[in-house]
Formats: C-alpha cells, sequence, structure tokens
C-alpha cells in the first residue's frame, strides 16, 4: 500500500539518484494535461522539500504555461529495475527562465545542456511511495544524443528563434512568454529596435 510523507526522505533521495528517467504532470483547471518524459541529468534534490530540474528545449512548452498560470506540479519516477517503487512527488512550481537574476545560481546545479530554456523549482508539498509491482522491468542502454546535437546545430539565434515559431503558444492557445522571459531578443527583434 501507498505511504506518504511530507518531505524527501535519505532512501528517496538514494532512489531518485539512480534514476534515467522520470516524468512531470501539469494541468489547467481546464485544457489539455500535460505530461512529459525527462532525462538526460537534469533533476536535482536540493533538500527534502524541494528538488529542481533543468529543461530543455522541445517540441511545446507546456510545462512552463501551465505553471505560469497555475503552479501544480506532479514528478514520478519509477523503478524499471531492482526492487519496485513509484515515488510520485507533490508540490507547487516555479520556472527560472535565462533572463531572470536567479538563472546563474541555478542553473549551475546542472552539467550545461545545450537548448537549455528553463529550470523549475519545484516546493514539495507532499511524497507518495508506491509498490510499483506492475512496472516491468527495462534495460537502461544509454542516452540518446539527438536532441542536443539538434540544439548545437541550431545555435543560440536559431533556438531563439524556434522559441518564438514553435515555443510561444500553448496547446490551448495561451503565450507562453518564453521569448521575452528568456532576456534575449532574436536578431530580427534587434534591429527593429
Amino acid at each position: 500500500m501507498g505511504q506518504r510523507y511530507q518531505g524527501l526522505q535519505d532512501s528517496h533521495r538514494e532512489f531518485i539518484a539512480g534514476q534515467k528517467l522520470f516524468f512531470v504532470a501539469t494541468a489547467l483547471s481546464d485544457g489539455h494535461v500535460n505530461l512529459s518524459p525527462k532525462g538526460m541529468d537534469s533533476l536535482r534534490v536540493l533538500g527534502p522539500k524541494r528538488v529542481a530540474w533543468l529543461n530543455v528545449t522541445g517540441s511545446g512548452n507546456e510545462t512552463a504555461c501551465h505553471v505560469e498560470h497555475s503552479p501544480r506540479m506532479t514528478v514520478m519516477f519509477c523503478a524499471f529495475d531492482g526492487k519496485p517503487l513509484i515515488l510520485r512527488l507533490y508540490g507547487q512550481a516555479r520556472a527560472v527562465h535565462p533572463g531572470d537574476a536567479d538563472w546563474s545560481s541555478c542553473y549551475g546545479l546542472f552539467n550545461p545542456l545545450p537548448g537549455a530554456r528553463q529550470i523549475f523549482l519545484l516546493d514539495v508539498e507532499l511524497v507518495q511511495a508506491s509498490c510499483g509491482m506492475s512496472v516491468p522491468y527495462y534495460q537502461y542502454l544509454g542516452e540518446r544524443e539527438q536532441l542536443n546535437d539538434w540544439a548545437r546545430a541550431k545555435g543560440e539565434p536559431g533556438i531563439r528563434d524556434y522559441w518564438r515559431n514553435r515555443n510561444s503558444v500553448s496547446l490551448d492557445g495561451l503565450p507562453t512568454g518564453i521569448v521575452e522571459k528568456s532576456g534575449m531578443v532574436s536578431l530580427d527583434e534587434a534591429e527593429q529596435a
């Protein structure tokens, strides 16, 4: 049966440190629920009640948009080897963007990744551990490098243009503010200023 905790225990931290994959869920009161898989050594446990994860450029920007309007977030880990366990972290999140004053200190927690666009800080309100006995075994074979290669090839100006063209509106038509919050403008916008 599931157990509830007010914060992360040492055993939870050890479990998280061994995970190569986690999932992030966010939602507004209506519209689409977003659920995203994350990897790439992009999560840090900052304490019993706080975690941070680095978000890189992807096909959408739903998590940032949702958190802007409703900071609820759930992060889930599953044991794909060893003892079965599902660990969920429920809490309130905020996004730190490259244009924010605390970007440098937060980004310093991670190994740099090309295309980094936000860091999410999750204040954990509840930790739930459940059995995970229905989760199948999977073998970790390594990281995929295609997204890093794509971001490096685009370069910073190309990433900013991608944000403007592909990440500035959510699936539900809400503005994400990614270009404005990045603290940088594209080359076209700089020429117009």
